[in-house]
């Protein structure tokens, strides 16, 4: 769906409306400061008026996050995937992961006595994701990365039997997240944040797997 600044200004639309139709917003929104739990019912005119945005502003930016854009991520040269890689998935993971953890810890604190084995297991399991990803990704980026910008492929190969055996223990703990959240359904009634913590795992889950599928595929076949 896309938005039209000059209707949608114009629209009872609410938070909440906005989130249902454009899950890219939730994002966005979190970095502002808008409740879309809560205060989701809030027009959204009231809400962005609340923190100085203007209501244009937003739906371009929610709408233009929600766009996919296709690369051939075959077509760059070693170096180019090196930077892409970096700018495309480490950046944003430093960003995200954080965010999954602290909404991780705020539905199991809030809500953990509903289902506590298996907020409890999420929970672990976004630490666990935390404790394999950052040091994986520090290690691409001072030691992998340098050499394939090096020109040193036969230095570079001689890390790929160990980053590939990181990449299958990232991806059990994805396996073991969709399992624990019925594949990142929410139950009924779940809040904002906890149904906002389910979209962000999805979508941690879809970027995951081409993160690891350009690197083992793409940029370590080329090594090997």
């Amino acid at each position: 769906m896309t938005f039209s600044p000059t209707s949608a200004s114009t629209s009872p639309m609410t938070v909440a409306d906005l989130v249902r139709s454009q899950p890219a917003a939730v994002r966005i929104l979190q970095r502002l400061g808008i409740d879309f739990c809560c205060g989701g019912k809030k027009p959204l005119a009231d809400a962005c008026a609340d923190v100085g945005v203007a209501t244009e502003a937003l739906l371009a930016e929610v709408t233009a996050a929600g766009q996919t854009v296709t690369l051939n991520w075959s077509t760059l040269p070693p170096s180019a995937l090196c930077d892409t890689l970096e700018s495309r998935f480490h950046a944003p993971l430093a960003e995200e992961l954080p965010r999954l953890r602290a909404m991780a810890q705020r539905v199991l604190l809030v809500h953990g006595h509903k289902d506590p084995e298996r907020l409890e297991g999420i929970a672990d399991a976004v630490d666990a994701l935390i404790a394999d990803l950052v040091p994986h990704m520090r290690d691409e980026e001072a030691e992998l990365f340098p050499m394939i910008r090096q020109g040193r492929r036969a230095d570079a190969a001689a890390l790929l039997a160990g980053l590939e055996e990181e990449h299958e223990a990232v991806g059990a703990i994805l396996k073991q997240l969709r399992h624990l959240t019925d594949a990142f359904a929410p139950p009924p009634g779940a809040c904002g944040t906890w149904r906002a913590l389910y979209q962000g795992l999805a979508e941690l889950e879809a970027e995951t797997h081409e993160h690891i599928h350009v690197e083992n595929n793409v940029l370590f076949q080329g090594l090997a």
